[in-house]
């Protein structure tokens, strides 16, 4: 019997929900690894809907649970009826829906706000010591949860290959211990079962992206 792996998405769209790529990659990989994904996500308003042609928001208003489904190919649950008990690990990929669905990061920073449906479901992972795994953005969850752990979102300093490196320093006012990491790589806190890598935080080609997130999911499910 294969590992049950709990997938949270954001909703569907790197702009306003959770990164398509990325998702993708944790599901096809998860399948690689003989495991079986189980996704969730919150049954909430997103923060807004972005044209994603544009880049610039709309006056549309949609579902995070109803978007993340396009992606889970209708096969999804309802975040609040998650049970840590039946599942043996959380992957939560990336994408600004992280950052404005399932916190407030995108627009507070470091004083953000986790939805206490999300914290209650990384802290029962992690009260379990099960395994949690977290690309792009989506490390900033654990970081505002579980003060001095060990992350990765790539690479501390900005530059045209990582144009989101000032989120290192934001986790790193939070206490944490942020490791630089190529796109390829990932980071491991043995201490809180934590497995992070950059995904598309580094400006890299989609492969290297994809490989990345290969090593994180095959080590959630190794650690599981």
């Amino acid at each position: 019997m294969g590992k049950r792996v709990a997938v949270v998405l954001a909703g569907c769209g790197v702009y306003d929900g959770s990164e398509i790529h990325e998702s993708s990659a944790v599901l096809v990989h998860l399948s690689r690894e003989g495991a079986q994904a189980e996704v969730y996500a919150p049954d909430v308003d997103q923060m807004h809907v972005v044209d994603h042609v544009k880049g610039q928001p709309t006056q549309e208003k949609r579902n995070v649970l109803v978007e993340s489904a396009r992606i889970a190919r209708g096969n999804i649950k309802d975040l609040a009826k998650l049970d840590v008990k039946g599942l043996d690990a959380l992957i939560i990929p990336g994408g600004f829906g992280v950052a404005k669905n399932l916190s407030t990061w995108a627009t507070q920073g470091k004083n953000c706000i986790i939805s206490k449906e999300v914290e209650d479901v990384l802290k029962a992972f992690h009260t379990a010591k099960k395994p949690i795994g977290l690309c792009c953005i989506s490390p900033v969850l654990a970081a505002k949860i579980f003060p001095g752990c060990e992350l990765t979102v790539g690479h501390d300093t900005e530059c045209e290959k990582w144009p989101y490196a000032k989120t290192a320093e934001t986790m790193k006012e939070l206490g944490c211990k942020h490791v630089n990491k190529h796109v390829t790589e990932i980071h491991v806190d043995v201490k809180n079962k934590l497995v992070t890598t950059s995904a598309f935080m580094c400006n890299a080609p989609i492969h290297e992206i994809y490989d990345g997130i290969g090593k994180m999911v095959r080590e959630v499910v190794r650690l599981a």
